[in-house]
């Protein structure tokens, strides 16, 4: 049931209307995401009413009974525990703004709790992996593959990436006055527009300055404090999927493999940080998250790594 398209639409039901109006004015969701909300709502009307029933609907019969046969038949029906949570999640939203309508309507989805879903452990690339990534963009300069103010760009790129564990849009939007290259240091926005402070490491201080020495050079007017640090060969700030097309060149001059996404420099550089014994709360303050549940799962690949070093080694594992 859980992923077949429903036979009947909810979408004429005057109180989905508003809601879907609502989704479209005040959250800002996209079509697409309005489309998965009726879907779900569907789904609900025909467990409640069945697949011949036609709106409008008598939502206040749904009650909590009505609920949990919903919840029950979606865990019956071979639907992924994400999908089931999302339903859930869908339901439980239009109850809620039912509610704003008509103060006399219960929401019968409150108390549900959805299924739990396993956390997949995030990939990442070895220190030594890491190591021949980043030298290959001064590789391709020794073997003339690349120019120079490309390949000091790119190897810039990647080490600040690496070292700061920033997200690929944060580095993208860095401009030259958010970087102290006296104290090693960064300024970068995060999601919520939230400022915080990071720290460059020697070897991408290294290559910042190498880079920003190499633009100057070029134009000095492109270091000023409100140009960005990196640029396409067009002179604009570089996007996210031109960075991601490169790192693809990269990994694949490097032999590593090519699913490999600039997101996993991050989660690299915060497994490396625990194994090699930062607390929990530092990196969770470098990474940016605003709960250290977010920052935990790493704490899961270090112990990971010692089951499998226990494993290997010890001799009654």
């Amino acid at each position: 049931m859980a992923e077949i398209a429903p036979k009947i639409s909810v979408a004429a039901d005057p109180a989905v209307a508003r809601f879907s109006q609502s989704l479209l004015a005040e959250r800002n969701a996209s079509a697409n995401t309005v489309d998965g909300y009726l879907r779900d709502i569907s789904q609900l009307a025909i467990s409640v009413w069945g697949a011949q029933a036609e709106p409008p609907f008598p939502w206040k019969e749904v009650g909590e009974k009505e609920a949990h046969a919903f919840m029950h038949e979606l865990a019956h029906s071979g639907a992924a525990p994400t999908s089931r949570r999302r339903k859930l999640a869908a339901v439980r939203s239009f109850f809620r703004f039912l509610q704003g309508d008509d103060a006399q309507v219960e929401n019968p989805f409150s108390s549900l709790r959805g299924p739990r879903t396993a956390k997949k452990l995030p990939r990442t690339l070895s220190p030594a992996d890491i190591d021949r990534f980043l030298k290959q963009p001064l590789s391709d300069l020794a073997d003339g593959v690349l120019p120079e103010n490309i390949a000091l760009r790119d190897r810039a790129f990647f080490e600040a990436l690496y070292s700061t564990g920033c997200r690929i849009s944060e580095m993208t939007g860095v401009d030259w006055g958010d970087v102290d290259l006296v104290r090693g240091s960064m300024i970068v926005t995060g999601k919520g527009s939230k400022d915080r402070l990071v720290i460059l490491g020697s070897r991408a201080l290294e290559a910042l300055k190498a880079h920003q020495a190499n633009v100057s050079l070029r134009n000095a007017s492109n270091v000023s404090s409100d140009s960005p640090v990196f640029t396409s060969i067009r002179g604009k700030r570089i996007s996210p999927r031109e960075v991601q097309r490169m790192m693809k060149k990269y990994l694949a001059e490097s032999f590593l493999p090519l699913d490999i996404t600039p997101h996993k420099l991050r989660h690299s550089f915060a497994t490396h940080l625990l194994d090699a014994g930062a607390d929990l709360r530092s990196v969770q303050e470098m990474l940016g998250h605003s709960s250290l549940s977010t920052t935990q799962i790493y704490t899961h690949v270090s112990v990971e790594r010692l089951k499998d070093a226990v494993s290997s080694a010890h001799p009654r594992a």
